[in-house]
């Protein structure tokens, strides 16, 4: 599986300069709002260091890291939900997301005009979440009004379990998989409700911030009693577009080490969508390629398997596993081997973050 994320935020708070660092892709960056009128996609290799060492010991042919897609979504603005700025359209983009990548700016800039008139992140944040939130609330209208007067059974039940989703929403509440059962989640699956995708807030700050400067953005956020409680961090995007420019890896870590950073913003973004989606990543590691795979946390073998084609997870016997520390103390699959640290797991096995995985089928 991929991960797919949503650039989304007001007009003019830097999400396509920010999009153009993670891809080094051409989304046109301008100065006016719904420069963006396509949303701008690019696929990025998630950073993982463990693949070198792993591909330093396997030498292969190829090495493949996972991925991340990113969409660009234009601007949105207050009144979205209804239209305003062709937000209906991309409205409709965020829907076909994983993740909300949400972008705040906290930067000044007397050549960049805000759209509200002054840097507010707190208040671009309940504008934007307004709107996502009333487009929710749209799509549950559109759903009960199919619902027949006096219906009975499953029907009604429905009906009165869009209702109290529906009252969550009107009192400005984020929804939240984990407070639904099965059942209930079973119907509000097929609707997409943006309000239900996780959100990872962005806070684009100026350079002189982006040290001990970004603390002031991050405790102002994370004291907010908002709707989509979950995660932020700081970043420039003006540095990310910088370091993108960087032609080798040395380079990218003497300007990080300039400005007393420890990764890239755009690393420490990846890193923490991958955490807060409850994301695992597996490894592959052969003679022709040495390859990482994402699941999801609680991830079976077999549906590891499946990952990597379906036949596997049809045909699946067993799954020989050595954890990455092994494997790399070990110097590959035979020494773990040999050692007795190569385990012989079921169906019933759940996958861990750095397994190396050598999976056994029949078709």
């Amino acid at each position: 599986m991929g991960l797919k994320c949503g650039i989304v935020g007001l007009p003019n708070v830097g999400k396509s300069t920010l999009f153009n660092a993670l891809t080094q892709a051409a989304a046109e960056a301008s100065n006016y709002p719904f420069c963006t009128i396509e949303p701008n996609q690019g696929v990025v290799k998630v950073p993982d260091s463990r693949l070198e060492e792993l591909a330093g010991i396997v030498d292969p042919e190829k090495i493949i890291p996972t991925i991340v897609e990113f969409v660009d979504i234009a601007g949105l603005v207050k009144g979205a939900s209804r239209g305003e700025g062709l937000g209906n359209k991309f409205l409709g983009h965020i829907k076909e997301v994983d993740a909300i990548v949400h972008v705040l700016r906290c930067f000044e800039d007397t050549d960049v005009v805000h759209v509200h008139g002054n840097v507010e992140p707190l208040r671009d944040a309940d504008i934007i979440e307004t709107e996502l939130i009333l487009r929710d609330l749209d799509t549950l209208d559109n759903r009960l009004a199919k619902r027949k007067k006096g219906a009975l059974g499953k029907e009604k039940e429905e009906a009165d379990f869009l209702f109290r989703v529906k009252e969550l929403l009107e009192q400005g509440k984020w929804l939240r998989r984990e407070s639904f059962n099965q059942s209930e989640l079973e119907i509000l699956e097929p609707l997409c409700l943006i309000s239900m995708k996780h959100v990872l807030y962005v806070l684009n700050v100026s350079e002189s911030e982006v040290g001990a400067g970004a603390a002031k953005a991050l405790e102002a956020i994370n004291s907010r009693s908002g709707i989509a409680e979950e995660r932020a961090i700081v970043l420039c995007s003006q540095i990310e577009a910088e370091i993108s420019q960087l032609e080798s890896a040395e380079e990218r870590l003497e300007f990080l080490e300039s400005l007393g950073l420890e990764e890239s913003g755009l690393d420490h973004l990846i890193r923490t969508a991958y955490e807060l989606l409850g994301l695992r990543t597996f490894f592959t590691a052969g003679p022709k390629e040495v390859r990482a795979w994402t699941v999801p946390a609680g991830a079976t073998a077999p549906q590891g398997a499946g990952v990597i084609h379906t036949d596997f997870e049809k045909g699946f016997i067993r799954a020989e596993i050595v954890s990455y520390d092994d494997f790399v103390q070990c110097r590959g699959e035979q020494g773990a081997r040999d050692k007795g640290l190569l385990r012989v797991e079921g169906k019933e096995y759940i996958l861990q973050n750095g397994d190396v995985v050598h999976f056994r089928f029949q078709v």
